[in-house]
């Protein structure tokens, strides 16, 4: 069959560790690139709050570059890399209902808004499935499937 003679070469080119780590911070990118701007812009940060209607605390601010850098650091690591997923997959499904209701907008920007949040429900399961695999690697009677 043509499919099973293209498995050994595309498991060679993608099974390598590094692969996997590139991913990862493919994942995380989005997160790593935002906690790291609004640590530089912590203004900023406290009026991104303001802007999507949630309170404009400098604690929660804090909070959410802590989340951000934090769970990036933990997915990289490999250090808890279930619960850093689970985290940001936790965090971006809430960010991903406050600030892309594409339900309340007409017209192209509706439509924008919408491709934002099913992009972002993407990322969650991406997420998600992160930290499966990484429960999955550690329990005794693992085999992925």
């Amino acid at each position: 069959m043509a499919t099973a003679s293209l498995v050994q070469p595309a498991a060679r080119l993608l099974t390598p560790p590094a692969v996997r780590w590139v991913a990862l911070l493919g994942l995380c990118a989005a997160y790593i690139q935002g906690g790291i701007n609004k640590a530089l812009d912590f203004g900023g940060a406290v009026a991104e709050l303001a802007h999507f209607g949630m309170p404009a605390y400098p604690a929660l601010a804090a909070a959410v570059i802590v989340l951000e850098l934090g769970a990036s650091a933990m997915i990289l690591s490999g250090r808890l890399r279930w619960l850093g997923a689970l985290a940001l997959a936790g965090f971006t499904l809430f960010a991903t209902f406050v600030a892309n209701r594409y339900w309340e907008m007409a017209g192209q920007e509706r439509f924008m808004t919408a491709n934002a949040f099913y992009e972002h429900l993407g990322l969650v399961g991406g997420f998600v499935l992160v930290a499966w695999h990484d429960l999955k690697s550690r329990t005794p009677s693992s085999s992925a499937s």
